[in-house]
């Protein structure tokens, strides 16, 4: 077959594009973007944040794997996992014909060297990409230029046998694909810290020292092979998956900075502490503009995306501070004008579980807010929009499309 790893593309972007925009655009979301981001329809007003959706990172993956569909009509295409953290891009996916690798033990026995298989926007750890290269099928990676960015520097931070902290979940497959990159370097250790609590249970035991055996039995899941607290946090430099929270990943690296201040000289500090901010730009972005709607007397604030999104709960977490919010899977969770399916915002680490609320929408004139993580399509706003304005009974006999564009 040739060549065995692609990672730019086919250039069959022109032959794609109708059914890409067909499956994720949406008119209602054009329109509201032309018209400053918001629409009025009978007394809701919708006010969508001026950066929401689908980021360049999970854009090119999404066509990426349309691209490979195209480029590849007679072969098996599977997936490492799901390419982004969206049911509905994932499904749409399965029903072109890709399939998913099952978890766990023998995940890749079922492959040969004429199946092709995809890497997810996440990408995966350094130890499956090793064992997919042995099996000789076609790699095509769709692994986001923002992680691979932030693997230079945990790649950097080996080399100089500095241990790599990384600010994000030990079970999400970015973070699992970085900590993977210190295996590089033999030698080189990692933990992984969840949130501000954990940072300043290591940080603590940095200025003061501790119980050993708790630390690890603390971190058991979330440290490398041999971690030694005692010897491995003398020298650190800091990481984060991408999507997480950008001001809790800031706060976090000054807590290490601070800590290490405090029990080495200044003029030690320069070769014990290096920190970057690898948050990528579109997550920034749209965690900027859902706080710029605090503004706008928001009464009720809907976040679109997948429950195990990161980015899309920590959209969430920010909306809570100035209003009602409901971080819902996808439109369809919108059950009526009383009921609503949603995830309650809050820590990362709380649960999944899904909740049910009843009379979640006012009544009388409402403003509602809309925002979707990086790896919401499009269609998906629009949808919520439809529905929502469906369920209050306000188009009558007219669809949607007419009171926004008039009738043609």
């Amino acid at each position: 077959m040739g060549q065995t790893y692609f990672q730019k593309g086919f250039g069959l972007r022109s032959e794609i594009r109708p059914e890409l925009q067909e499956n994720y655009r949406s008119q209602i979301v054009d329109r509201m973007r032309a018209n400053g981001f918001r629409l009025e329809i009978g007394d809701l007003t919708f006010r969508l944040a001026e950066e929401f959706g689908f980021c360049y990172g999970v854009e090119r993956a999404v066509e990426y794997a349309y691209e490979t569909v195209t480029k590849f009509p007679h072969n098996r295409i599977f997936l490492t996992g799901e390419i982004i953290h969206n049911p509905y891009v994932n499904k749409a996916l399965e029903r072109k014909g890709i399939r998913f690798l099952p978890e766990g033990e023998g995940k890749f026995d079922q492959l040969g060297v004429d199946d092709i298989v995809l890497i997810p926007a996440f990408g995966v750890p350094k130890e499956e990409l090793d064992v997919l290269s042995e099996k000789g099928c076609v790699v095509v990676d769709t692994t986001c230029g923002s992680v691979l960015n932030v693997w230079k520097n945990v790649e950097l931070y080996g080399r100089r046998g500095i241990t790599s902290i990384i600010h994000g979940k030990f079970e999400h497959e970015e973070t699992r694909a970085t900590f993977s990159r210190t295996s590089l370097h033999p030698g080189s250790h990692y933990v992984v810290v969840r949130d501000k609590p954990e940072a300043r249970f290591i940080c603590d035991y940095i200025g003061a020292g501790g119980d050993r055996k708790d630390f690890i039995a603390r971190f058991e899941q979330a440290i490398s092979e041999g971690f030694d607290p005692d010897v491995d946090l003398e020298r650190i430099g800091l990481a984060n998956q991408t999507t997480m929270l950008s001001s809790e990943s800031l706060e976090i690296a000054e807590m290490f900075r601070v800590a290490l201040a405090g029990k080495y000289a200044d003029d030690d500090l320069v070769d014990r502490f290096i920190s970057f901010d690898t948050i990528c730009s579109a997550t920034e972005d749209r965690q900027r503009a859902i706080r710029a709607l605090e503004s706008e007397h928001i009464d009720v604030m809907i976040v679109i995306g997948g429950y195990n999104s990161s980015n899309t709960k920590n959209l969430a977490r920010i909306a809570s501070g100035f209003t009602r919010v409901f971080h819902i899977d996808d439109a369809s969770s919108i059950v009526s004008a009383r009921e609503i399916r949603h995830k309650v915002p809050g820590p990362v680490s709380l649960p999944k579980a899904e909740a049910r609320t009843l009379d979640w929408l006012g009544t009388g004139p409402q403003t509602i807010g809309l925002t979707a993580g990086a790896s919401t399509p499009n269609n998906q706003i629009g949808e919520a929009v439809e529905r929502i304005v469906g369920f209050r009974d306000i188009i009558g006999s007219s669809p949607l499309k007419d009171l926004v564009y008039g009738s043609q």
